[in-house]
């Protein structure tokens, strides 16, 4: 997670804050968390604080009733876009497995190649272009 991330996450905000943010009510933001689409945190006396984003899925809820959407069809997008987010997570992290043979790796891959070059009557890797690989 980068700081912008860590700092967009952090629990802030009380709900009177957040009702004049949003403009809604304490009874509406009350009833999205209860249909799990924010989480906020609890203080040690059990008052909710928000984050960044807990106030951004609350602007964009706002916007979607606004659209005329109900519930069960926000429900449904956030949905989406979760999975989309975890698809997402997923081929940026087989990306960067592919990207990280380490160096032994390499090594050992190189050394095969030029074990099996001469076996096949391959021409092998010219012994030149190897010498950065094998210090």
């Amino acid at each position: 997670m980068t700081g912008s991330q860590i700092r967009r996450s952090m629990p802030l905000f009380q709900i009177g804050t957040v009702m004049q943010l949003t403009e809604l009510t304490a009874r509406q933001i009350r009833y999205y968390e209860e249909h799990n689409l924010i989480s906020p945190a609890r203080t040690d006396g059990n008052r909710r604080l928000f984050s960044l984003n807990d106030i951004d899925t609350l602007l964009e809820v706002k916007d979607l009733i606004d659209q005329g959407i109900n519930m069960a069809g926000i429900k449904q997008i956030f949905s989406v876009k979760e999975e989309q987010k975890l698809e997402h997570e997923i081929q940026k992290q087989v990306i960067k497995q592919k990207q990280d043979l380490s160096n032994e790796e390499i090594r050992r891959l190189l050394r095969k190649e030029l074990a099996n070059a001469g076996r096949f009557n391959r021409t092998p890797l010219r012994q030149g272009d190897m010498h950065r690989f094998f210090h």
